[in-house]
């Protein structure tokens, strides 16, 4: 199959919150993994300290990747990072990590 469709998040982690991070994703949910259109999953630890790590997903289509991104899997699959967030948040701390998502198409494997 095809993967048409890439999401990458670039979550940038406080050097503090990186072992908790990369906790997080080991013991990851799978929620993602019976969504229709997912295909796979990357989980890239940056070589260098400062950058950002890479969840790098494939989609069978666009719509596949938004369905996820408005699903109750998508909340039960981040649930516990939203909670170190929203943690940090409530003692008046900055937050652990941020998140950016960019989108892109494939176009040669």
């Amino acid at each position: 199959m095809n993967k048409n469709f890439v999401a990458i998040n670039y979550i940038q982690c406080n050097t503090d919150f990186q072992e908790r991070f990369e906790q997080l994703f080991a013991t990851r949910a799978h929620a993602i993994d019976t969504m229709p259109g997912f295909i796979n999953m990357h989980v890239l630890r940056p070589a260098k300290e400062g950058d950002a790590y890479l969840i790098v997903s494939y989609w069978e289509t666009e719509q596949s990747f938004k369905d996820w991104m408005k699903s109750e899997a998508f909340i039960s699959g981040h649930k516990r990072g939203f909670e170190e967030i929203a943690k940090a948040k409530a003692e008046g701390r900055p937050a652990p990590m941020t998140s950016d998502f960019k989108i892109y198409q494939v176009i040669s494997e």
